[in-house]
């Protein structure tokens, strides 16, 4: 049993080392110590934490490994991941309940980390340890669906979240700064793709006080468009949160939000209101959206038929009407989402609708030939002539559009399905669970009930 955990420690160790989440969390199964000692004599949670990697990093730490374990130079593993300020990895080696399981004096010293390298900033910090001179080397990377840059110099490498850092451990710490302080961090990085925006974000989004809610209310008028920008980011999560918690009330969300869509003069804050107000269920967003069908900013025109098509709503004569005025709009961008929204997976089309579709097949943009060819596909429209436009899209180059039509005419019991799947082709990698393979397995099973 010993040389058999040894074996999984060492594997661990060799996986950690080459990043392999999957051998990971299996050598862990397989009972490998999670504080096992890298080569170093340091957890190999720590070699995680030195090579940015969040992944391996939260399979660690859920696997059992020890964030808090005092190291030999009087830090910890979390302490590691504070200084290289990456918000993903921070938000990974938190583990459960830090705000019990840490002490008051290791959380402080944990803020006062994170607040120094987001007061002093990421290049003068390593400039004051490593002594180098000249200009820091910046390179924008991808982590966690957010926007981070990565910054060396002298030797050392950060990551310049640290101001994202700190907003995730005030949340988990329990610590409100002010609004207005937020407001000013997320300002200094004007992307809502941004680790520090959004970690900004996602904190005001969990502001539920009546205090805060005034200050973020009178963000709608603000003059400067950023923080605009910032409180519609903010209005869209905290509706999100409330789609998957019964007790918020996302009812004075939507209010502020109809409103502000009435009078917001920046396009591009205009279209951000508009988004927000869609992440929930609201009777006025179609009198919203109606309003705007000619604005001259294509970007609020891309959110208007989100308003008009709500999936619990039957959309209006009026909403329809919209929808096909869009869908012949100068941007492609707007002609796709009217083909997204024009078919609801079962939703009946009426002649209007499928006419429209039918002529977004033959959209000069592959994007929009695209979403309206899956909106037909998934329809409930059973008419010879969608079923005979579906066909046809066997004959395209493209093979995703060879694969809508394959599922369309299964979804429709077709005779022709089998030669459609096999027309589109042998598939790549990512399509183990898609829909539109399942949906043939689904018409064999309806087709060929005794087939083995």
């Amino acid at each position: 049993m010993a040389v058999a955990a040894q074996d999984a420690d060492r594997r661990l160790v060799v996986a950690v080392a080459t990043g392999d989440v999957d051998a990971v969390r299996a050598c862990l199964n397989e009972g490998a110590d999670p504080n096992a000692p890298g080569p170093d004599g340091l957890p190999v949670l720590c070699a995680a934490v030195a090579g940015f990697d969040h992944e391996t990093a939260e399979a660690l730490t859920e696997g059992g490994a020890d964030p808090d374990r005092v190291l030999p130079d009087g830090t910890t593993p979390l302490l590691h991941a504070v200084d290289r300020g990456s918000p993903a990895l921070v938000r990974a080696v938190l583990g459960e309940d830090p705000r019990l399981r840490i002490a008051e004096v290791e959380r402080r010293r944990l803020l006062d980390l994170a607040r120094h390298w987001h007061e002093t900033g990421a290049s003068e910090e390593l400039r004051r340890r490593t002594g180098a001179v000249g200009p820091a080397t910046r390179r924008a990377i991808e982590e966690q669906y957010t926007d981070i840059e990565e910054v060396s110099l002298g030797g050392l490498t950060v990551r310049a979240g640290h101001s994202g850092v700190l907003s995730a451990l005030e949340q988990a710490f329990g610590v409100l700064p002010p609004v207005a302080e937020l407001l000013a961090r997320a300002a200094v990085h004007p992307d809502e793709t941004h680790a520090n925006w959004s970690a900004a974000a996602w904190a005001l989004a969990h502001r539920r006080g009546p205090e805060d809610w005034s200050a973020l209310a009178d963000l709608r008028h603000d003059p400067a468009p950023v923080h605009r920008r910032l409180l519609a980011d903010v209005l869209r999560t905290r509706n999100f949160l409330a789609s998957l918690d019964d007790s918020l009330d996302a009812g004075p969300d939507f209010e502020l939000l109809a409103a502000w869509a009435l009078d917001e003069p920046n396009g591009e804050v205009l279209a951000r209101v508009l988004d927000a107000c869609t992440a929930g269920e609201y009777s006025g967003w179609e009198a919203v959206g109606l309003r705007y069908v000619d604005h001259p900013d294509p970007r609020v025109r891309r959110e208007v038929p989100y308003c008009l098509s709500r999936y619990q709503t039957p959309r209006t004569e009026a909403g329809t009407a919209a929808l096909l005025v869009l869908a012949r709009d100068p941007a492609a961008e707007v002609r796709r989402v009217v083909a997204d929204v024009f078919a609801a997976p079962g939703r009946e089309l009426g002649s209007g609708p499928r006419e429209t579709l039918l002529a977004l097949l033959q959209d000069s943009d592959p994007g929009v030939r695209a979403a309206a060819a899956a909106s037909l596909a998934g329809s409930a429209d059973r008419t010879p002539v969608t079923v005979e436009a579906l066909a046809a899209l066997l004959d395209e180059h493209d093979q995703g559009l060879r694969l809508e039509a394959a599922f369309g005419l299964a979804w429709r019991d077709d005779p022709r399905t089998d030669q459609a799947y096999a027309r589109v082709g042998p598939l790549g990698p990512g399509f183990d669970h898609d829909h539109r393979i399942s949906a043939y397995f689904h018409y064999q099973r309806r087709n060929r009930p005794n087939q083995d």
